[in-house]
């Protein structure tokens, strides 16, 4: 990965689309006289999904279910676990949930609850994925992974043919490698590449909130059940794995479906670092929306099937985004910009397949900078 500021987006022709876009957007919060924070529906389904997850561990801890039972709890905590993931700690890292910052530090805090840095997420999400979408050399989630391969500049390997076939079982992995080592491993490549700047002493706090979430996170969730409530601890790893695979899964295939699907496009900066376009025009052209009439998928998904209008306007709560889409995709045909959707959630699943597929065949034309 390079380091921050390294590539750059140059536009020559002085697009007017996002300016335009900008100004009408603007003018809907104005004449509606509404705010692009979180309203009454936001902070309801926050709860709702923050209840999610803690009610059914203490239903664990409590009444102590018999073992299929105490499965299924756990498997509701997978649900909440993703549900805060996409819903609540994700507009709240962004900015997005209240125009307090110290009601976003709390609300992004919720990461902590399930094991994450918000620190680390921040630095990766917003500076190197919103703003380098899809560019391999930046954005990290569209970086090899292990046996995965999610962009078409890497180098393929003989196992890359078949990984439409595997990918989803490891997609299971993430949350639990994410509160495992993903945090370090990140904290360490971030200062090296300086997209982390801040000081030692600073750093060096970190790393302790960081080892200090971790240590309380795996005492309460693991310890505790085993040391005071005397469960067998084979029942609660069980569970705890299961719940981290049910949030991994629902995690990396909804982030996945926005950025590797069929009719995205993976730019690579020139020699000097440039990307000949409008950061906006490129955001249009390396994001897809599915879904969007879906309203059930779209309240659980946090909007996250919105990632056209996430990625142009990260800094609004996703209950806009419905709103709001019609704008970007009426502006997007006015400028002659294509709006990249799947209409449904298994349309935009299968052409994730179809991407993976393609993927794991294509030729070693480029490989990745590292």
């Amino acid at each position: 990965m390079k380091i921050k500021g390294k590539i750059k987006f140059v536009s020559t022709d002085k697009n007017l689309f996002f300016a335009t876009l900008r100004k009408r957007v603007d003018a809907y919060f104005l004449q509606n006289d509404i705010p692009k924070t979180a309203n009454t529906a936001m902070v309801v389904k926050s709860v709702v999904l923050l209840l999610t997850y803690t009610l059914p561990f203490i239903v664990l801890l409590a009444f102590q279910p018999a073992f299929p039972l105490s499965l299924l709890l756990w498997f509701v905590m997978g649900l909440g676990v993703a549900g805060i993931g996409m819903s609540v700690m994700h507009d709240a890292n962004h900015g997005a949930f209240s125009a307090s910052k110290r009601v976003n530090s709390l609300m992004g805090n919720t990461l902590n609850l399930v094991g994450g840095s918000s620190f680390n997420w921040k630095l990766q999400h917003n500076i190197l994925h919103h703003t380098y979408t899809n560019v391999v050399e930046m954005d990290e989630d569209i970086q090899d992974r292990l046996v995965l391969r999610f962009n078409p500049h890497s180098r393929v390997k003989f196992f890359h043919k078949i990984q439409w076939v595997y990918a989803f079982l490891f997609y299971g992995l993430l949350t639990l490698y994410w509160v495992v080592a993903k945090d370090f491993v990140q904290y360490g490549l971030f200062i090296k590449n300086g997209v982390n700047a801040n000081s030692v002493k600073e750093n060096r706090k970190m790393l302790f909130k960081i080892i200090a979430i971790k240590v309380v996170y795996f005492c309460v969730v693991l310890v505790l059940p085993v040391a005071l409530f005397h469960i067998p601890f084979l029942e609660v790893l069980l569970g705890f794995l299961l719940m981290h695979f049910v949030a991994g899964i629902i995690l990396t295939v909804v982030f996945q479906l926005a950025h590797t699907v069929e009719g995205t496009s993976h730019p690579r900066p020139d020699a000097n670092g440039n990307i000949e376009n409008d950061w906006a025009i490129h955001q249009m052209n390396t994001t897809v929306n599915f879904a969007r009439h879906n309203k059930l998928l779209s309240w659980y998904v946090g909007g996250l099937n919105f990632q056209v209008e996430h990625h142009l306007f990260p800094r609004v709560c996703h209950v806009h985004y419905p709103a709001i889409s019609s704008i970007v995709k009426e502006t997007a045909a006015e400028f002659n910009i294509p709006y990249l959707e799947n209409e449904t959630f298994g349309k935009a699943v299968r052409s994730h397949i179809a991407t993976l597929h393609r993927f794991g065949r294509l030729p070693n034309i480029n490989e990745a900078i590292a």
